[in-house]
């Protein structure tokens, strides 16, 4: 299969030397306890800067981040006070985790820690600071080419959004000509409601109206052109003052049921939005199977669920599994998806805020959880990191069944205030070491992602290029190949616990040159004869 590849722009092709050793802010090097620079030179050579959509993003529950303040609550100024962690803006310093976007969870007013129930799209809530510090955080975070796109949650609101006032007072006074009398779905009295959905009654009314996630979430009717103005007005108001797109909560629940109808909605307003912006980065949170993922891809990319959680393909593969069966899947779906639209990506991820983190069942001693980073991060698209996941945080639902506990504080270790959400119980150890432990420590998993981060920008065919699976048999070591612009380069992944040994003629690759590898081990390269330790990874630059 042969990727479709836009034009990339000048500038990516104009690569930049990469010192990948640490520097202090004397200039010194920064080394580990036993001496020695944290990242070698050579496994980061030609880093190239990011001008495109093809970034690796870092989800922030904004709540849960990091506190400015002292109020125990998460900030958009803790976020502007953090963003030298995230990305100093010099690819060569290797100081930062270097992430190319930020996804911001809800920053608009709401009553809940969470924020998928909004007020008020118009405000950034109090308690996440104001618009200003919204602006400014947009400012660095362009000064240093990354890209902020904000959780945009438009199929439902919260119950003290003006619009569902108006809707409810409209209700209550039997106006059916005011504006926002049909703003929401709702139900007659005296009618029945549809099946398989769930209504509540309308306080002061006898109506009912629909709220299938929660009582406090009800839900926008979409048949109706001032509902849909509405929306677009919203992201036409975040986008006019500077972010760079949005991921859609909740997508396929547009029309309830309806996955045809949901998916012609947001093809309308996709193609709104890109008339206003048309490098928008959009992203669609349609939790299902890939055949429903497809409904959408017309419109716009979609996070990869079957890759994700306990049960994803990515887990799976990194505890000791088949990569053939990984890298057969991510070359069918670009496959089929780039037939549905030309600009369609994949966006992996191991876990976000709605799910139990990562490092519970992906343990960092077993190597598990770095070759599970090596799968998707040194893969194609657009990977999502859950923030903590870089050094190994913990957290699920468990027993108290909350999803507070998906989403606790960020372990920074150096006096941050930031505090767990509301309802959070989680009593197990949350990290083995905190992010300003790990920061100075060669060994830590956050200078391990630091590291891939760095081999994937000096490799942009990985994320951009044409993929082309590997066909290794009788062994599950496996990999994919990825050209663009003349460039050629391999990526071959071992995730067994024992060493393995492949011959890279097998599968019509010859004269490679190993450029990187990383892993629990290392990798050689004798003639077309590649040797992988266990859980580790390489980069072959081949002779296109």
């Amino acid at each position: 299969m042969k990727k479709r590849i836009a034009v990339i722009a000048l500038a990516l092709l104009m690569l930049v030397g990469c010192s990948a050793k640490e520097y202090d802010k004397t200039g010194e090097y920064l080394l580990n306890k036993n001496g020695e620079a944290i990242i070698d030179d050579e496994e980061c050579k030609g880093a190239a800067p990011t001008d495109d959509n093809y970034r690796v993003f870092y989800e922030i529950f904004v709540g849960s981040f990091s506190d400015s303040d002292g109020d125990g609550v998460g900030d958009i100024r803790g976020i502007i006070n953090r963003m030298d962690y995230l990305n100093d803006g010099d690819d060569a310093s290797g100081l930062s985790l270097g992430v190319e976007g930020i996804w911001l969870s809800p920053i608009f007013k709401s009553q809940s820690y969470h924020k998928y129930d909004v007020d008020d799209y118009y405000q950034v809530d109090p308690k996440f600071g104001t618009e200003e510090d919204l602006k400014e955080l947009l400012e660095i975070c362009h000064e240093r080419n990354v890209k902020v796109i904000l959780d945009l949650v438009l199929n439902h609101t919260g119950p003290n959004n003006p619009w569902f006032n108006a809707f409810r007072g409209a209700h209550i006074n039997g106006d059916t000509g005011d504006p926002y009398y049909n703003f929401y779905t709702f139900c007659p009295a005296g009618e029945t409601p549809p099946s398989g959905r769930t209504f509540a009654k309308l306080s002061g009314s006898d109506d009912l109206y629909e709220c299938n996630f929660s009582p406090s979430m009800p839900e926008l009717d979409y048949d109706r052109e001032e509902v849909r103005q509405a929306v677009l007005d919203v992201a036409k108001y975040y986008l006019d003052l500077g972010v760079d797109g949005f991921r859609f909560d909740a997508a396929k629940y547009i029309y309830y049921g309806d996955n045809a109808e949901s998916a012609e909605f947001w093809k309308w307003y996709i193609g709104e939005l890109e008339k206003i912006k048309p490098d928008i980065y959009t992203v669609a949170e349609v939790w299902d199977s890939d055949g429903v993922t497809d409904y959408y891809y017309p419109a716009l990319n979609c996070f990869d669920f079957t890759l994700s959680q306990t049960s994803g393909l990515i887990a799976q593969t990194a505890q000791a599994g088949d990569v053939n069966k990984y890298t057969s899947y991510v070359d069918e779906y670009l496959e089929r998806v780039e037939k549905l639209n030309d600009g369609a990506m994949i966006l992996p991820f191991i876990a976000n805020h709605d799910t139990d983190r990562a490092a519970g069942y992906l343990t960092e001693a077993s190597g598990q959880m770095k070759m599970a980073a090596n799968l998707y991060i040194l893969s194609a698209g657009s990977p999502f990191i859950y923030y903590g996941e870089e050094i190994g945080a913990r957290g699920s639902r468990g027993g108290s069944d909350t999803d507070a506990n998906r989403r606790l504080k960020m372990e920074w270790g150096d006096g941050d205030t930031v505090s767990d959400p509301v309802g959070a119980s989680y009593s197990s150890a949350r990290v083995d070491a905190s992010a300003s432990e790990q920061l100075s420590d060669g060994g830590s998993l956050l200078s391990y992602y630091k590291k891939l981060i760095m081999i994937r920008k000096a490799n942009p065919a990985i994320a951009r290029g044409d993929y082309s699976a590997l066909s290794f048999s009788g062994t599950k070591v496996g990999g994919f190949t990825a050209e663009l612009d003349g460039k050629k380069v391999a990526v071959i992944h071992n995730t067994t616990n024992s060493e393995q040994t492949v011959d890279l003629g097998a599968v019509g690759i010859s004269g490679a040159e190993l450029s990187a590898d990383i892993g629990v081990g290392a990798a050689s390269l004798d003639g077309n004869l590649l040797t992988l330790s266990e859980k580790t990874s390489a980069v072959l630059d081949i002779a296109a």
